[in-house]
């Protein structure tokens, strides 16, 4: 029984050493990738800090990693993380959106936040919560940008 113990702990090592070397892509395209969104959408400076530290690490292509993101597993965590982030919704994208659904996007900004659904909780235990001023400061920035995109 030791012996198959140590056979498997020894294949879960070795896979963990492989894995160091077999990195998923990364996403970091810079500002210019939030330029268009920003430019837009005239966010406060207030607002734009909310999005920088709340939002585009997984919503642009615009992620600043965390040290841990060059360890694996947690690179392949986050990987995901970023990538099922973006299929929802990208800021990097917003020029190619339509009015329309830059308006539906917004509305699933608002609802997402609301709910406590975003940030992801897993976000906000490195990267701090969303503080309640914070949540209404966005939703109220949201819901009168809606009105610019709702209108047309």
């Amino acid at each position: 029984m030791k012996g198959i113990i140590k056979k498997i702990a020894l294949l879960l090592l070795l896979t963990l050493v492989i894995l160091q070397f077999v990195r998923p892509d990364k996403n970091e395209s810079g500002y210019e990738s939030v330029a268009y969104f920003e430019n837009e959408t005239n966010p406060s400076d207030e607002i734009k800090t909310i999005l920088k530290s709340k939002c585009y690490d997984c919503h642009s292509d615009q992620t600043e990693y965390p040290w841990y993101a060059e360890v694996a597993p947690f690179s392949y965590w986050i990987s995901d993380h970023v990538e099922e982030g973006r299929e929802h919704f990208n800021v990097s994208n917003w020029k190619e959106y339509s009015t329309k659904k830059k308006d539906h996007k917004l509305e699933e900004l608002i609802e997402e936040v609301e709910e406590g659904e975003m940030p992801l909780a897993s976000y906000t235990w490195l990267h701090g919560n969303i503080t309640e001023s914070e949540k209404q400061t966005l939703i109220a920035w949201t819901k009168q940008l809606r009105l610019q995109y709702s209108e047309k």
